[in-house]
């Protein structure tokens, strides 16, 4: 596959959702890199900023299918993964999917329901399959998750446990926008103007051949080495109490190989790296003296991993 030729058809993609987004071009690209990897995305923002609109918008150039759920406390496993209906005139049960069985899931402030529905995720976003009476149903082809919860509201709420957020690939925060894109929002969207020009929709064969396009960047050995070293201090920092797994290791390699070939390259840089790490790190660690949850607990966790690569030499 040439990467400059994808790195074209990808820009494309870029400035659609950029031009819906406005201001927001890294979230953007850290979404696609989501999507790239085989990964899955969790948004931790206030209502309001476009979350619900970035994810129909994807879905909407994919021309994929898109399901939204929003929690609450007393959903069940079996509103989101299907249940087994009885059918009087065959006699015999018959499995109605539920909105999981889509491309693009929005799982609105999925941290309002239980760790009973929130578990029910697990193998989704592992494995891209789900287990119903001991029967596994395979998702659609590519699948990708994008959980919100708000920051600022805790009371109803239960916190994501780690092997939840272990499942995501990619922690980000779309953030308020700055004056004069704001005022560019009211004047877009304000019934006047005409709609946001769509550019020619990408086929799910084409994504898929674009994940399939991600392990083949290369990695140079030293970049692996510095991978490694990065993992091990969080180990071993007395202020992190639990430091990142393996998994996450492969996470961050993985992340950092579909970040080049958005960027139209065929190979990792250390700059990949030290850009990716908080996004795919920071929600993976405990701190020893963690305070709160959320954003505040994000922040030390982010604090930290900025200490750890400003001390560990960058490979030339």
């Amino acid at each position: 596959m040439d990467v400059k030729d994808l790195n074209r058809r990808f820009g494309s993609v870029l400035d659609y959702l950029d031009s819906v987004i406005l201001g927001k071009r890294e979230v953007v690209k850290k979404l696609v890199i989501a999507l790239l990897s085989r990964g899955h995305l969790l948004i931790e923002d206030v209502p309001g900023v476009g979350k619900t609109t970035l994810a129909r918008s994807l879905a909407n150039i994919l021309e994929c299918k898109f399901h939204r759920v929003s929690f609450t406390s007393d959903m069940m496993p079996s509103d989101i993964l299907g249940t087994l209906i009885f059918n009087r005139g065959s006699n015999e049960f018959s499995f109605q999917e539920g909105p999981i069985f889509t491309n693009i899931l929005l799982a609105d402030e999925l941290n309002r329901t239980t760790p009973k529905t929130q578990s029910a995720f697990l193998e989704a976003m592992e494995a891209g399959q789900v287990t119903i009476e001991k029967k596994t149903y395979d998702l659609p082809d590519p699948f990708l998750v994008m959980a919100t919860q708000n920051p600022l509201e805790f009371s109803g709420t239960f916190p994501l446990p780690v092997s939840q957020l272990d499942r995501f690939l990619i922690r980000i925060s779309i953030g308020y926008p700055t004056a004069d894109v704001e005022e560019k929002i009211l004047v877009q969207y304000r019934g006047l103007e005409k709609d946001v020009i769509k550019p020619e929709t990408i086929g799910l064969d084409e994504v898929r051949a674009w994940q399939q396009a991600v392990p083949n960047i290369t990695v140079d050995g030293s970049l692996v080495r510095y991978v490694t070293q990065l993992a091990k201090k969080t180990r071993e920092n007395r202020e992190i109490h639990l430091g990142v797994s393996p998994r996450a290791s492969l996470a961050l390699q993985r992340a950092v190989q579909a970040k080049a070939l958005v960027e139209g390259r065929d190979f990792v840089t250390p700059d990949d790296i030290q850009e990716m790490i908080i996004p795919v790190w920071a929600h993976r660690i405990i701190m020893a003296t963690q305070s709160g949850v959320g954003t505040h607990a994000y922040l030390q966790a982010e604090q930290a991993l900025q200490e750890i690569v400003s001390e560990t030499p960058v490979p030339v």
